[in-house]
C-alpha cells in the first residue's frame, strides 16, 4: 500500500480570516505529509496488508500486525482525519440543508443543543485531538472527542464533521484562544460535504 498527500480543494488563503494561509500551508504540506510518510514506512514492512483505502485499513484495525499497530493508529488516523478535514472546509459560507438540520435535531433535540455539545467536546478536550460528529451503522449520530489522531472508523463510526484541536491547527493565529478558533470554524463548514458523508 502506498498513500499520497491529497491536494487541498482551495488555496491556502481561501479560508481567511477564519484560518490564515500560513497555518493552512504548514498544516497541509508539513504535518499531513508526515502522517502519510510515516504510515507508508510502517506499511512497507508488511506487504501482505492491502486494503483499498486508509478508511478500510482503519475499519480493519484489529487485523493490523501488533508491531505496526501504533504507527498505523497514529499516522493512518492522522492521514484519514486530515483528508476528511480538508473536504469539510469551505471558502464560501454555507448553511446546512433541511435534511441535515432535521437529522441533527432528531438526534440532539435541537440545533442549539448539537452546537453546544460539539463546542464543548472541542473546547474541553484535554491535549491534542479532535471533536467529531459521527454516525453509527444504525444511523445514530453522536458527538465525541477523540485523543491524538484516533479515528472514528476504529470505533465502527463514520466521521461526518470534525475539528482538529491540535495546536498546530490554530496556534499561529489564535495562540491559546482555542474557543475563538472553534467559533470561527462554524463559518467555514462545507455542509454539502457533511450531508454527502451522512448519505454514505
Amino acid at each position: 500500500m502506498q498513500f499520497t498527500l491529497p491536494q487541498l480543494p482551495f488555496e491556502f488563503n481561501a479560508l481567511e480570516p477564519a484560518i490564515d494561509a500560513q497555518t493552512m500551508q504548514i498544516h497541509h504540506d508539513k504535518h499531513h505529509q508526515v502522517y502519510v510518510d510515516k504510515l507508508n514506512a510502517a506499511l512497507a514492512t508488511h506487504s501482505e496488508i492491502n486494503f483499498a483505502s486508509v478508511e478500510e485499513l482503519l475499519k480493519n484495525f484489529a487485523s493490523v500486525p501488533e508491531d505496526i499497530k501504533t504507527p498505523v493508529k497514529n499516522h493512518g488516523g492522522g492521514h484519514s482525519n486530515h483528508s476528511i478535514f480538508w473536504t469539510i472546509l469551505s471558502p464560501t459560507k454555507q448553511e446546512p440543508s433541511e435534511v441535515v438540520k432535521g437529522e441533527i435535531t432528531k438526534s440532539f433535540g435541537s440545533w442549539e443543543s448539537f452546537a453546544e455539545k460539539f463546542n464543548t467536546a472541542a473546547t474541553n478536550h484535554f491535549g491534542s485531538g479532535w471533536a467529531w460528529l459521527t454516525k453509527d451503522s444504525a444511523g445514530a449520530l453522536e458527538v465525541k472527542s477523540y485523543p491524538n489522531q484516533d479515528s472514528p472508523y476504529m470505533d465502527g463510526k463514520t466521521p461526518l464533521l470534525g475539528i482538529d484541536v491540535w495546536e498546530h491547527a490554530y496556534y499561529l493565529k489564535y495562540q491559546n484562544k482555542r474557543p475563538d478558533y472553534i467559533a470561527a470554524f462554524w463559518s467555514i463548514i462545507n455542509w454539502s460535504e457533511v450531508e454527502k458523508r451522512w448519505s454514505m
